[in-house]
């Protein structure tokens, strides 16, 4: 590595959810999310294949997006395990009284 210098994005960016959005739709959105990362990837992996010399800050960027785009996903699914997880305890709560 070069220097010290942090040139990562922000990894403190959060995912907020629609507040009406169901575990389900926000699965599906996570998939997407995922979907994109995984197209991306693949699109950089030939690239490189097909270049004879590889632009690190382009590549760079592109490793970055990935990353953002997992992070994105990641924050899905998480979103719906906790929807999962309040609804599982409501129903709970409610057989309780």
């Amino acid at each position: 590595m070069h220097g010290t210098k942090d040139n990562h994005a922000d990894r403190s960016i959060g995912y907020h959810a629609d507040p009406d959005a169901s575990a389900h739709d926000l699965m599906n959105e996570s998939l997407q999310w995922l979907q994109y990362a995984r197209g991306l990837a693949g699109l950089l992996a030939d690239l490189i294949h097909e270049a004879d010399a590889v632009d690190c800050q382009r590549m760079a960027i592109g490793l970055e997006a990935i990353g953002a785009l997992t992070h994105m996903g990641v924050q899905c699914t998480a979103q719906a395990h906790v929807r999962v997880c309040w609804e599982e305890a409501g129903k709970a709560g409610k057989a309780d009284r």
